[in-house]
C-alpha cells in the first residue's frame, strides 16, 4: 500500500479530527459594511440589524464597495482600515475591537455618510433619527421611508428628520400630528427639512390646495428594550 507523506498524513488528520480535539474555537463574529451605491453607508451584524454596541474580540468585516464616489473607512482604537474612493470591489478585514467608540464614514462625504458604535464598557449610542422624504408635484404627493424605501404606512415614535420637496407653485406639502404641523408654502417650490419627534398616533401629509392630495400613517409606541 503507498504510504503518504508524513507531513501529508498530519494535515489529513487535522482536517478530519473533531472540533473539541482541536481546541474548540470559534470562528469570528462576522460583520458586514456596504457603501454605495447612492450616499448611504451601513456597518451590520450577522442577523441584519445595525451595529451599534458588539463585545471585545475579533471581527471579520465584510465590505462590499459599490461606487467610485463613496469609500468605506473603519477606524477607532487599534483600528484603521479603509477601501479606495476611486475604485468599487470587496475586502475582508479582520480587526480586533477593544473598549471604546469606533466610526465608519465616506472620507468623501463625512459630514452627512458616518455611522458609529460602541465597544465593551462604553455605553451605546443613541440611534440616529430616521428619515422620511416626502414630495408634491401638481398632481402627486408621496412621504418614503428611507430605511425601506417604500411608501411611509406606519413607524415607530421617535424623533425623524423628514425632508419635504416641494416642486409645484400651486401646491404644497402639510405634515400634521399629535405635537407636529409643519408646510411649506403655496406659492413656491421649495425643500425644506425638519426634525420631528412622532408620538403614537395618526399623522397625515396633504397639499392645502388640493385636498385630494393627500395620504396618513400611523406611528406605533418604541418597543420596550
Amino acid at each position: 500500500m503507498r504510504r503518504l507523506p508524513l507531513i501529508t498524513a498530519l494535515a489529513a488528520a487535522a482536517i478530519s479530527m473533531p472540533a473539541a480535539a482541536t481546541g474548540g474555537l470559534a470562528a469570528a463574529p462576522v460583520l458586514t459594511g456596504v457603501v454605495g451605491p447612492s450616499a448611504n453607508i451601513s456597518l451590520k451584524n450577522a442577523d441584519g440589524t445595525a451595529v451599534r454596541h458588539l463585545d471585545p474580540g475579533t471581527y471579520t468585516v465584510n465590505v462590499a464597495d459599490n461606487s467610485i464616489d463613496h469609500n468605506f473607512h473603519l477606524f477607532g482604537t487599534g483600528v484603521d482600515q479603509s477601501t479606495a474612493i476611486e475604485t468599487t470591489g470587496t475586502a475582508t478585514w479582520t480587526v480586533q475591537f477593544v473598549d471604546g467608540t469606533y466610526t465608519f464614514l465616506c472620507d468623501a462625504h463625512p459630514s452627512t455618510m458616518k455611522g458609529s458604535f460602541t465597544v465593551g464598557n462604553v455605553p451605546p449610542p443613541p440611534p440616529p433619527p430616521g428619515r422620511l422624504n416626502g414630495k408634491v408635484t401638481t398632481k402627486t404627493i408621496s412621504l418614503i421611508d428611507t430605511s425601506t424605501g417604500s411608501k411611509v404606512r406606519s413607524v415607530v415614535a421617535g424623533t425623524y428628520k423628514v425632508v419635504a420637496n416641494d416642486t409645484s407653485k400651486t401646491q404644497n406639502f402639510h405634515l400634521s400630528g399629535p405635537g407636529v404641523n409643519r408646510k411649506t408654502g403655496v406659492a413656491a417650490k421649495t425643500k425644506k427639512t425638519w426634525t420631528v419627534a412622532l408620538t403614537p398616533g395618526k399623522y397625515t401629509y396633504r397639499s392645502d390646495k388640493k385636498l385630494r392630495l393627500r395620504g396618513t400613517f400611523h406611528v406605533t409606541p418604541e418597543p420596550p428594550n
